[in-house]
């Protein structure tokens, strides 16, 4: 599960699922999220009783003590483990069908919210989640080797 932050499953080949990760990135800056595409033989570990088509048809998050939230109900739990992030969750919980509307328009117009990307946004959006994804297997076997 979840060791040591929460986990955020992700499509690798949606650029703006990319682009928004990448931001969430950039704002926890204690490093404590962990990125894992959908598409990585890992997510369908963290997702069992997950069909591929309700992998794929979402957001995941995977909190620290092992609960797993999808889509708009992932927002607030994400948003809690996010410096400054507990009173925009304690918002997002006080109106959860409009959140899981915005998600759903947003999810159902992510090549499009993807278009206006630069070439330069998608790159710097994938280095970040790169560096993110390098730097926890860097603690996790430094964590590993000094057991």
């Amino acid at each position: 599960m979840a060791e040591n932050g929460p986990i955020v499953l992700y499509s690798r080949t949606c650029n703006f699922c990319k682009w928004s990760l990448s931001k969430l990135l950039a704002w926890d800056r204690r490093g404590r999220l962990r990125p894992v595409a959908l598409q990585d033989p890992e997510a369908e570990r963290l997702l069992p009783g997950m069909s591929e088509e309700e992998r794929m048809a979402s957001w995941h998050l995977i909190t620290p003590d092992g609960q797993r939230h999808s889509g708009g109900p992932a927002a607030a739990p994400l948003l809690r483990e996010l410096p400054g992030g507990r009173p925009l969750a304690a918002l997002v919980e006080r109106m959860p069908r409009v959140v899981d509307r915005a998600y759903r328009f947003v999810s159902g117009h992510r090549p499009a919210l993807g278009r206006p990307l630069t070439e330069g946004a998608k790159r710097r959006s994938e280095r970040r989640i790169d560096e993110r994804v390098a730097s926890r297997a860097m603690v996790s076997e430094t964590k590993s080797t000094s057991r």
